[in-house]
């Protein structure tokens, strides 16, 4: 088979996977909506789908032209498949509401944050035993320091800022600085590292399928700028089925998809800009987590649940459009996105 044949067949597994069972997923969610089930599971288990997509292409096609991180895609692939059985028990089976002190549960869910916290730290062990070589076959090692620190720190810059001009724009200038001294919020901060480490499978789950493989593809398809941005519809519309029946009800879910378009696609500038400056995939995955685990400490509500429900409004919409435009999509501008070749 030729490597054009090879990569198409490995695009179509990848879709398969990603948005298939993403899709398919999302029926079940719906019903779930409709008999006012709780539908926690499925998020979870939707972000493992582009890795494992990414994965399942190259162990079916690659036969033994690439070293495979053999031990890490084992179990990966395994934590995906327990997670997605658990999000349909949680609807075929639903068990009665635990109450825990980080929020409510239904069995199948709780199961699943076991599966998540146990396969992560597996992962980490089966890094280890794949060794150097095959990590970085894979796109798993680490690399640039010093880049990667900076756009950690950018980011946190940036998504601070934002907040912060947010608040201000409501007459709430000192609010975030309320937040953020209190000792509620820095206790949440300084577990967020070891939070990561326990659950960082869910967010590379992401970033792997996403910045990792597609985005190459899209860019040497499309070009640098216009692959990334492609990218972002791409990423905002795979988030259908939550968007409709779990960030918000269903009759706001086009609301929230527009607002999740809007988000991955300035947000996937700078992911982009923070993986091509960085060659460093774990840059993306980290950035991923603080973007999703921040969310409590700004709303300064400190719940399993916070995601959920949200409230939005059309007249919430050109807002995001402009803050996140500015402050994300301004990269657009930077010398990463200037003819520099794709990462490898």
């Amino acid at each position: 088979m030729s490597e054009t044949n090879i990569k198409r067949k490995q695009l179509f597994i990848f879709l398969l996977i990603a948005y298939g069972v993403t899709y398919l997923m999302g029926i079940l969610m719906w019903y779930g909506s409709t008999a006012s089930l709780e539908l926690s599971a499925f998020p979870n288990a939707q972000m493992m789908y582009p890795a494992a997509g990414v994965m399942l292409a190259y162990v079916l096609t690659e036969r033994g032209e690439r070293k495979l991180t053999r031990w890490f895609y084992g179990i990966f692939l395994l934590m995906t498949v327990l997670m997605a059985v658990l999000a349909v028990l949680s609807v075929l089976a639903p068990e009665s509401i635990i109450q825990l002190p980080g929020g409510e549960f239904t069995l199948w869910a709780l199961v699943q944050q076991f599966v998540l916290i146990g396969g992560s730290l597996l992962c980490w062990i089966a890094l280890l035993l794949d060794g150097k070589g095959r990590r970085k076959a894979c796109g798993l090692g680490w690399r640039n320091w010093k880049p990667s620190l900076f756009c950690i720190l950018l980011f946190l810059l940036l998504y601070f800022g934002r907040t912060g001009i947010s608040y201000a724009l409501t007459g709430q200038a000192g609010f975030l600085v309320e937040i953020l001294t209190g000792p509620e919020a820095w206790s949440y901060l300084l577990f967020m590292p070891v939070n990561f480490i326990l659950a960082f499978a869910a967010f590379f789950g992401e970033e792997y399928g996403w910045r990792y493989y597609l985005q190459p593809i899209l860019q040497e398809r499309f070009g640098v700028r216009t692959g990334v941005l492609i990218l972002g519809v791409v990423w905002g519309l795979w988030h259908l089925p939550c968007d409709f029946f779990y960030y918000v009800t269903p009759d706001k879910g086009l609301i929230m998809t527009t607002s999740q378009i809007i988000t991955c696609v300035t947000l996937g500038i700078f992911f982009a800009f923070a993986y091509m400056k960085t060659e460093n995939i774990w840059v993306p995955v980290i950035l991923h987590y603080m973007n999703n685990n921040l969310a409590p400490v700004i709303a300064n509500t400190y719940s399993a649940d916070v995601l959920e429900n949200q409230e939005v409004t059309w007249g919430m919409v050109p807002a995001s459009l402009v803050m996140n435009g500015l402050l994300f999509g301004f990269f657009l501008l930077a010398k990463e996105f200037r003819g520099r070749k794709v990462p490898e």
